[in-house]
């Protein structure tokens, strides 16, 4: 049995590595020299623009490295300073983050402490990550045949779930090459993520353009989503395929319109509407009066799903409620702020506005040819369960989720390729910063230090820094992450 048990497992061992695998706790890699020859295709064609296309690179690198330093160091200043004060700025003010939003709706996934990664785009997620990580490879590949350093191969691997990229170079002749040489193929991986973080960018900054003849924008925000337990569920709520023009008196082009308008709605005080005296003292019956336990006033006791305690002035500005329907109220009248806006016309009007809960709205959206939609609850709820696009099908064959798909992956490319080569420049151990940082002392400090080991002693300690630098960022982040 035992023997049987060897020769099952020399044979798995030969099988391995007859195909490239390997296999780990927690990691699976896979080399192959199946694509060298494209590689060495790509690495010899056009010299003279190659050259200066790594030197560039190469330049970016150094400056990379340098000022991922900076941004750490701002970083860790900026989380210390919100960890010791008591009114801590908000998240998007910080200038690098240790994670990524993402708009959360559906069901998530716990990506890692206090991390919540929707189900619905792990697809993006991971496949950003992978392409980033390919791209990156494929430019040290390339730069390594450039500067005639013989490729081995290439592989990708999984580490734990997230996936990855690799080049297999020849050691011996790397060491052999001049430090500035080194310099272009260690720096040509953070190069080639900046340039398909820039590339991606322009994608969607282009979009419109690039899928003008099927799509149109400008006129209104397209609903492609409205998630089941979303307040705008309903029979007389959004559906799929709706076009959203307005919020209150605010037009909507566009999804940062939506957006837009949305948080202006939740910053300023509820709006009102002109109505008559006449109409308001038809619709209006007598209702008891009590505070709610933050101080606003409710008026409306029969727990209707129509009707809105609203709150108005009379000619002594003493404070007025009526409990009135709401649909009936808002139809047909223009918003105000105080009676004057409601002067206008000869008819005696009064300007009458919901009293509603704190940070509460009553939000009239507009979706023509549909009867408009009333809104009741906090303006951020209908942000996070309503997804939406600026791009309106042509045709009614074309996909309304296309450009969406399109937008979300460039900026999970953006996102992921640009934290990659911000992340990859740091002078850290295990990073492409600590070869180019070694590179770099190499080419500048040789005449300055004479002694090799003295120049490897200053790279030593500059690695330990930027290595502390980088943990105390990554640590102190999940800290604050899984804190709040």
């Amino acid at each position: 049995v035992l023997q049987s048990s060897n020769s099952l497992k020399a044979s798995y061992e030969d099988w391995l590595l007859t195909y490239g695998l390997s296999v780990s706790p927690f990691h699976l890699r896979w080399q192959t020299a199946l694509f060298n020859r494209q590689f060495y295709n790509w690495g010899r064609w056009k010299p003279k623009f190659l050259y200066l296309w790594f030197s560039i690179g190469m330049v970016f690198g150094i400056v990379a490295m340098f000022g991922s330093v900076i941004l750490l160091g701002k970083t860790l200043l900026q989380t210390l300073t919100q960890m010791l004060t008591e009114a801590p700025k908000a998240q998007n003010d910080r200038m690098l983050q240790v994670v990524v939003s993402v708009p959360s709706s559906g069901l998530c996934l716990r990506t890692v402490p206090g991390v919540n990664l929707p189900i619905s785009q792990l697809t993006y997620f991971f496949s950003a990550i992978l392409i980033s990580g390919v791209i990156h490879e494929v430019g040290h590949g390339v730069a390594a045949i450039r500067e005639q350093v013989r490729f081995n191969g290439f592989g990708i691997f999984i580490f734990i779930v997230y996936p990855g990229a690799f080049v297999d170079l020849f050691t011996t002749h790397l060491q052999l090459i001049s430090p500035v040489q080194q310099l272009r193929i260690f720096c040509a991986g953070v190069w080639h993520n900046f340039v398909l973080g820039v590339a991606s960018f322009m994608v969607l900054f282009l979009l419109p353009a690039i899928l003008f003849p099927f799509y149109y924008t400008g006129v209104g925000a397209l609903v492609t989503e409205v998630a089941e337990d979303s307040p705008a569920n309903g029979p007389r709520g959004l559906f799929v395929g709706d076009l959203v023009t307005n919020l209150q008196d605010c037009p909507v082009y566009n999804v940062e319109d939506w957006n837009s308008c949305l948080g202006d709605i939740s910053e300023k005080s509820q709006v009102g509407y002109c109505v008559s005296a006449a109409t308001l003292q038809q619709l209006s019956f007598p209702a008891r009066v009590y505070r709610r336990l933050d101080g606003t006033v409710e008026c409306c006791s029969n727990n209707s799903l129509t009707d809105i305690c609203f709150s108005y002035s009379n000619k002594l500005d003493s404070h007025m409620y009526a409990c009135l329907p709401a649909r009936k109220v808002i139809e047909a009248s223009k918003v105000c702020r105080t009676n004057m806006d409601c002067h206008k016309d000869l008819v005696p009007s009064f300007c009458v506005t919901p009293s509603l809960e704190n940070q509460t709205r009553l939000i009239r959206v507009k979706h023509p040819p549909h009867i408009d939609m009333l809104y009741v609850g906090h303006p951020m709820h209908l942000q996070y369960t309503v997804s939406l696009s600026s791009f309106v099908p042509r045709q009614n064959f074309l996909s309304i989720n296309l450009p969406v798909v399109i937008e979300t992956f460039c900026k999970y490319l953006i996102s992921l390729s640009g934290a990659l080569a911000v992340i990859n420049a740091v002078p850290c151990f295990a990073l492409d910063g600590q070869w180019i940082l070694n590179s770099f002392l190499e080419a500048t400090l040789s005449s300055l230090i004479v002694e090799k080991q003295n120049r490897e002693l200053v790279g030593f300690l500059i690695l330990l820094a930027g290595s502390a630098l980088l943990a105390a960022n990554v640590a102190l982040g999940l800290w604050m992450v899984t804190a709040r």
